[in-house]
C-alpha cells in the first residue's frame, strides 16, 4: 500500500489508522514523506506498528515521485494507492481480495467523496466491469480504491504530469483490458474546491495532453 505525504499533519494519522483497521490484515504501508516541514514525520514514527515502512524522498519533487519511491521498495503481489488524506473503510481489502484472487488483475470499488469547504458528500459510482475503452473516456478507476496484481501486470510507475493517476491506470489497464469494480463504497476521498484537480478545466488539459503526449 503506497501512502504519499507533504504537510499532511491534520490528516494522516486518521488515514494510517484506516488502514491498520482492515479486516485483512496480511500488508505492508509504505508511507514516503516527500520533504515535509510540519509535522508528518513525528505522527507517522508515533504510530508502533510493524506494518508501516516509513521512507524519505529527499527530492521533494512531487506525489508521483514519492509514489514511485514506494513502488520501487513494494515486494508484494498486489500494489494499492492511499493518500495521506484518504479513508479506507475497514473492508475495503479483504472486500477486493476476493476479486483479484478470482483472477482479475485489476479491481476498483465505488467510493465517497467528501468537500471539505462545505462537507458535501457525494458517490462515485462506476459499471461493474470497467474496459480500456471505458477508460479512455474517463478515469474510472479512483485511484484510492484501485489494486493492481503487480505479479502479472509488473510494476507500472507514475510520470510527472497532471492526472499521472490517469496515465498510471491507462497503462495498466492497457496490458488487461478489463477491471471488476466492486459495488459497494470501500473508500472516502477528500476534495478541496481549491484544489488543482478540481478545477474542471485545468483537468480537461490534463486530459488532452495524455491523449495527445502519452498514447
Amino acid at each position: 500500500i503506497i501512502m504519499p505525504a507533504y504537510n499532511a499533519e491534520k490528516t494522516i494519522r486518521n488515514s494510517i489508522l484506516s488502514i491498520l483497521k482492515q479486516s485483512y490484515s496480511n500488508f505492508r504501508l509504505y508511507v514516503i514523506n516527500d520533504s515535509s516541514t510540519d509535522l508528518t514525520e513525528n505522527i507517522v514514527k508515533s504510530i508502533n506498528d510493524e506494518r508501516i515502512v516509513y521512507l524519505v524522498n529527499d527530492c521533494g519533487k512531487g506525489v508521483s515521485s514519492a509514489r514511485n519511491v514506494g513502488i520501487a521498495a513494494s515486494c508484494g503481489k498486489f500494489i494499492a494507492f492511499c493518500d495521506s488524506d484518504d479513508i479506507w473503510f475497514e473492508k475495503k481489502l479483504e472486500e477486493q481480495l476476493k476479486y483479484l484472487n478470482d483472477g482479475y488483475a485489476v479491481v476498483c470499488s465505488n467510493y465517497e467523496v467528501i468537500n471539505i469547504n462545505n462537507n458535501n458528500l457525494t458517490e462515485r459510482k462506476m459499471a461493474k466491469l470497467i474496459t480500456y475503452k471505458n477508460m479512455l473516456h474517463s478515469n474510472c478507476i479512483g485511484n484510492l480504491t484501485g489494486i493492481y496484481n503487480a505479479s502479472i501486470i509488473g510494476k507500472v510507475y507514475q510520470k510527472d504530469i497532471g492526472h499521472e493517476d490517469y496515465l498510471m491506470w491507462l497503462t495498466i489497464v492497457k496490458k488487461t483490458n478489463l477491471v471488476y469494480c466492486v459495488q459497494k463504497n470501500l473508500a472516502r476521498y477528500t476534495v478541496s474546491e481549491t484544489g488543482l484537480s478540481s478545477n474542471k478545466a485545468i483537468a480537461a488539459l490534463w486530459q488532452w495532453n495524455i491523449y495527445r503526449n502519452e498514447l
